[in-house]
């Protein structure tokens, strides 16, 4: 009986050791990953309150800090090309969405999705008002810059 208690005992010390030694094999020089091959990708999710279609992009207000709404305008071309800085993502019906994933590799803005109500008639789609131009807001931008 004491040497039943004696394995079980060993192989719980064992069970409790392993990931120690396995966490240290994976880090070492022979995992076959190494640091320059390895960058730096992280992403931010934001609540969106309002989303306007523009005739040259998107007008997006989001909810910034804990009272105020900030906003950004990401153009259309960032949709068009398979390859872009931009993905709008249109969902059905859920309490999780609309949002807005911006994603960045190494510090700098890498590209963004946009996830929206598929039903252009939800209270989270607007329409900007007629005989306003926002032409020169959707000129030029070449990155997100997010204010929080």
């Amino acid at each position: 009986m004491k040497t039943f208690r004696f394995f079980i005992i060993l192989i719980v010390l064992l069970c409790a050791f392993i990931p120690v030694f396995a966490q240290d094999a994976g880090s070492g020089s022979g995992s076959g990953i190494s640091a320059e091959n390895e960058s730096e990708v992280f992403y931010v999710n934001i609540p969106v309150e309002k989303i306007y279609p523009y005739q040259k992009g998107y007008v997006v207000l989001y909810r910034k800090g804990i009272g105020g709404l900030g906003e950004t305008y990401i153009p259309l071309e960032w949709f068009s090309d398979p390859d872009g800085k931009a993905d709008l993502i249109r969902l059905g019906s859920g309490k999780r969405w609309p949002y807005l994933t911006v994603f960045y590799k190494d510090g700098e803005f890498s590209h963004l999705r946009l996830y929206v109500r598929r039903e252009m008639n939800h209270e989270t789609w607007g329409n900007i008002p007629l005989g306003v131009n926002l032409d020169s807001r959707f000129e030029g931008v070449e990155t997100i810059i997010l204010d929080f």
